[in-house]
């Protein structure tokens, strides 16, 4: 070899190795440049808003549901209270298998299937994300205790207390204030969504349904922290909700349980109304049921054996029962008799027992089978005479009647709040050609005079009207709400609504003859307290003066040529026994009205109920007492 070989040029490596190790720099200079200059983007420039969806994972706003009003008697008796309860839910988000942890529950606790189908509707209809759903409710210490110690295999399981609603009297009230129960997706399209955002039981019936928004409260808020799993790790800042307002109603307590108890084993309805306020005392429709049941839901068993019960225990006589009122309307009828100048207080006819139209044509018949003779009329209200009633209403027809029953509330609610009330109905020749696409007959006035045919009202419609007649004519429209209980830094204090603004109030009954007030209040007291009033028997010993009037309603009708005998009729087809009066005569205080179904006479089954239940009211008696005695 001629010269030495090179093998390798150091030098040229040298420099191949400085430009590769420059331009991996550069790469990763610029590479770095651009990563710190992403990161003061998302930390400097974009800072703020990273913030605020960091805190949308992290922190949630939770909505806090408000404690539900109280209601209480006009005495300051609890009848509706808000209890804890303890419930079983479950956290979706934390369930794995939704059915193998139902099932596991059923081995541990009784889960009934109708209550799992319940449990899967209000999973479907849960409003927002990590929100527990109840499967069961009002568990025992027992049940909660099996639970506790299962929590490590029940992941998403919990045991949680709510305040639920609760009725100390049971089906006492049930009828008068109603109940609440779980809200449903049509009554949520009905109220503000926002406010109701953590609320799961609303008002259904009665007082609690008419004064859900005072009764419900304001909804507050609560932001908390949550892990990953969206659990709760403490609650960072909270605005508490607005309790609801607590009511008073004008309703007795005792004097509820006493009426309940007299009308104990029959179906039947009473309503006492403060003639000097027109606050309801007494609403009480038997038989009732227990509205506990159906605060968290009732079972299907406890309620068909309620629905299909052949005394309708579900059904409100009192608001919605439409019977006819027979002869508790005769003072009305008379009143508008003479005070059109038809006749006047003096008309006296022969009553055999029968009227007819025409010689030889249809008897209507008396409910005295030989009739009252020769009768006024003070004497045919306080011996009900119906033979009288039948000649006036010939004279009349029915547009006087008519007239002035509505002017009395009948065809009509004038309740304020009582939001299952009817109107029933009142006949009038336009009412029959709408609905019945006839004319009106002579007939059917006769049948209106004495209160059956065509005119049906409610228990709470006869105990206005009487109210009314009390009253002379002044008009104070029959209502729950005495006054709201608010605590204040003074104590307690009662602060009057505004009734007024509830309803328009019906127009006094202004007579043409204002002294005709006192002609039948005269006829109403010889009912009772009169030599021959047809309930004088409940009325003789009374250490007060009052004025009623008695009423038996036909259930089923009755051939010419045939007598009237309950021993052959069904208990069901036998007649309604009907009662109404005030008390005192002078100073009304107490305004009443009964209805027994298939009781027979109203001297004789409702008048003295009625007569127990003013005793106790403005005596003070108690007939439970006196029967243990």
């Amino acid at each position: 070899m001629s010269g030495h070989e090179r093998l390798k040029d150091y030098s040229r490596e040298s420099h191949t190795f400085k430009v590769r190790a420059f331009l991996a720099f550069a790469v990763v200079l610029v590479l770095m440049t651009v990563l710190v200059g992403r990161l003061y983007y998302l930390q400097v420039i974009q800072h703020d808003r990273y913030v605020a969806m960091s805190d949308d994972n992290r922190v949630q706003l939770q909505p806090v549901s408000p404690t539900r009003g109280l209601i209480y008697d006009r005495n300051g008796t609890l009848l509706a209270d808000n209890r804890p309860s303890y419930s079983v839910t479950i956290l979706k988000e934390e369930v794995t298998d939704l059915a193998q942890t139902l099932a596991a529950l059923q081995k541990i606790i009784p889960i009934t299937e109708r209550e799992i189908e319940r449990f899967e509707t209000r999973l479907k209809q849960r409003r927002r994300p990590f929100e527990s759903v109840p499967l069961r409710f009002r568990l025992t210490d027992d049940e909660i205790a099996s639970i506790s110690v299962n929590y490590h295999r029940l992941p998403g399981v919990r045991v949680e207390a709510e305040l639920i609603r609760y009725y100390p009297d049971g089906s006492s009230l049930v009828h008068a204030l109603g109940y609440v129960g779980r809200i449903n997706e049509q009554e949520l399209q009905r109220v503000d969504a926002t406010n109701y955002s953590a609320t799961h039981y609303i008002g259904k019936l009665g007082v609690e349904r008419f004064y859900e928004s005072e009764l419900h409260g304001e909804v507050g808020f609560q932001k908390v922290e949550t892990n990953a799993r969206g659990r709760v790790m403490r609650v960072l800042e909270r605005t508490d909700p607005k309790p609801g307002r607590d009511l008073v109603l004008h309703l007795d307590l005792r004097l509820q349980q006493i009426t309940e108890h007299l009308l104990q084993g029959r179906r039947a309805a009473v309503v006492a109304i403060d003639t000097k306020t027109g606050g309801i005392l007494s609403l009480v429709s038997t038989p009732g049921y227990d509205p506990n049941l159906f605060v968290t839901g009732i079972s299907t068993k406890d309620y068909n054996g309620l629905r299909e019960s052949s005394d309708l225990p579900l059904f409100n006589r009192a608001l919605r029962g439409r019977y006819p009122p027979g002869s508790t309307v005769k003072p009305i009828i008379a009143l508008s008799a003479i005070d059109t100048g038809v006749v006047s207080p003096n008309y006296s006819i022969f009553d055999p027992g029968w009227y007819t139209l025409t010689t030889g044509g249809r008897k209507y018949r008396d409910w005295k089978k030989y009739g009252h003779g020769k009768v006024n009329m003070n004497e045919a209200i306080a011996q009900s005479c119906d033979t009288w009633f039948y000649s006036v209403a010939h004279k009349m027809g029915v547009d006087p009647m008519s007239k002035y029953l509505g002017m009395f509330g009948f065809g009509q609610v004038s309740s304020l709040d009582l939001p299952e009330a009817l109107a029933a109905i009142l006949p009038s020749r336009e009412w029959k050609k709408l609905s019945r696409q006839a004319s009106w007959y002579t007939g059917d006035s006769l049948n209106l005079s004495i209160g059956q045919g065509f005119l049906v009202a409610t228990p709470l419609q006869l105990a206005t009207a009487t109210a009314v007649i009390a009253n002379r004519g002044r008009w104070l429209q029959p209502h729950m709400l005495k006054a709201y209980r608010e605590q204040t830094d003074e104590g307690i204090q009662l602060v009057a609504p505004d009734l007024s603004s509830m309803k328009p109030k019906p127009d006094d009954v202004m007579l043409n003859h204002p002294k005709y007030w006192d002609t039948i209040i005269k006829g109403m007291h010889d009912v009772v307290q009169g030599p021959t009033g047809t309930a004088r028997r409940v009325g003789a010993d009374a250490p007060y003066q009052f004025a009623g009037k008695t009423g038996t309603a036909q259930v089923v009708g009755i051939k010419q040529d045939e007598e009237y005998d309950a021993e052959k009729l069904a208990e069901i087809h036998r007649d309604h026994a009907l009662f109404v009066a005030f008390a005192p005569l002078e100073k009304p205080q107490i305004a009443i009205s009964v209805i027994v179904e298939n009781g027979g006479g109203g001297s004789t089954t409702a008048a003295p109920i009625a007569r127990q239940i003013m005793d106790a009211y403005l005596l003070g008696t108690d007939p439970r007492i006196q029967e243990e005695e």
